[in-house]
């Protein structure tokens, strides 16, 4: 591991690569239904009695400070400085002066342990860190490097899956938070022209902003900060509802999706999907990155609703996203003229979908679904940590 830390960024990000191409089954034409994978829908007496247990007040004392507690314990205990990362960056935000926000209902649920979700500025300071300790838990072999080893699984899906940027591209990314999507797409693509964030939380779009002011360095660096952040004059936030942009149709390249659908109503998220098909240009393409309910380790753990309540607990539209994925896939299958998926992780998967050209309308779509093997297998395998693990234990030889 020492030696691991000890490599440049780019020999790091060539070997995680090539480890995750090594784990994938290279199969040209390859569609597998997935329908015996997939945990039953939880329904019942006693999931109504879960329900209900979920829905208390106490049974929220219990559930949700343990759901955080297990994100900071993973982040300390693989080295990631969550208590000086989040003071670093509350003392140096200008705090301005938020209007009452005018949101959809959906968007003020309690969200990630906080009651005004992520309408808030202890939201706003955390999301960045409690991403490495995400990373941590997908990758714990990478550690503290686990967040860059978890969003290269998903540049690995997308780049096989044919994700694209043309010269001059403009890249929309739709509920960007913070940023760190959003700067990762303008690092991988210097050829685009213009990347946009969009985001319904006015404090994670303030602190988006304040971050590429600041430009910290990261704490495997010296610096005070969860990553290195450099400005980029190509970048730009706003917000809004990325239901309703507001923006001309037709004049984006790519739209990005990257761990967005889960936190949404089903009924929202297609009509994210409707207005990201709205603004590409024809033969744009649509990218998504998300949990995957129709692998075997999310199946399994949502199988069993104890263990899967807490993670619920914490996500309020969870069990709504796992039961609409394939709702989902078919409507992208019916705007676009090839739809292709690619396991990234052994939790999650990338999607890329090119819009139709106007000649091309009635003519069938491609779909090509890579998540699986010939024999029903998920193509990579699952890494995460126990949900009651923080770091990965060293076995004996």
């Amino acid at each position: 591991f020492l030696v691991y830390c000890c490599l440049s960024g780019a020999a790091r990000t060539l070997a995680f690569t090539q480890q995750i191409r090594a784990n994938r089954l290279r199969r040209s034409e390859l569609r597998v239904s997935t329908d015996t994978t997939r945990a039953p829908p939880r329904t019942g007496f006693a999931q109504k009695v879960l329900d209900f247990a979920l829905a208390s007040p106490i049974w929220k004392h219990l559930l949700v400070p343990q759901a955080r507690n297990t994100m900071v314990k993973t982040a300390e205990s693989n080295g990631i400085p969550w208590q000086s990362a989040k003071e670093w960056i509350k003392s140096n935000t200008v705090i301005t002066n938020i209007q009452d926000c005018n949101v959809p209902d959906y968007y003020r649920r309690e969200f990630h342990a906080y009651d005004d979700g992520n309408l808030c500025w202890e939201a706003a300071w955390e999301v960045e860190i409690a991403s490495c300790s995400v990373g941590a838990r997908n990758f714990p072999q990478y550690g503290c490097r686990g967040e860059d080893a978890f969003r290269g699984a998903f540049d690995s899906a997308l780049e096989e899956a044919g994700a694209v940027v043309p010269a001059k591209g403009k890249i929309l990314d739709m509920g960007c938070g913070t940023g760190m999507s959003t700067r990762r797409l303008a690092r991988n693509f210097p050829q685009a022209s213009l990347i946009q964030g969009i985001d319904l939380s006015p404090y994670f779009i303030e602190i988006g902003k304040q971050l590429l002011k600041l430009e910290p360095e990261s704490f495997l660096e010296g610096g005070t900060w969860v990553s290195t952040i450099t400005s980029d004059d190509r970048i730009e936030y706003f917000v809004g509802d990325a239901a309703h942009t507001r923006l001309e149709s037709e004049t984006f390249d790519v739209v990005n999706l990257q761990f967005v659908l889960h936190e949404l109503p089903d009924n929202i998220a297609l009509l994210l999907i409707d207005e990201a098909v709205r603004l590409l240009k024809p033969g744009g393409q649509l990218w998504i990155c998300e949990m995957d309910f129709e692998a075997p380790a999310y199946a399994a753990q949502r199988a069993n609703a104890l263990l899967f309540s807490l993670i619920r607990s914490t996500e309020p539209y969870l069990d709504v996203y796992a039961e609409s994925i394939s709702d989902m896939f078919r409507s992208i299958k019916a705007k676009s003229r090839s739809v292709t998926i690619v396991a990234a992780t052994g939790r999650h998967y990338g999607l890329v979908a090119t819009k139709k050209k106007p000649d091309e309308d009635s003519s069938p779509s491609e779909y090509l679904d890579l998540r699986f093997n010939e024999d029903g297998e998920y193509r990579v395998g699952d890494t995460h940590l126990k949900v009651w693990e923080s770091k990965e234990e060293k076995r004996s030889p």
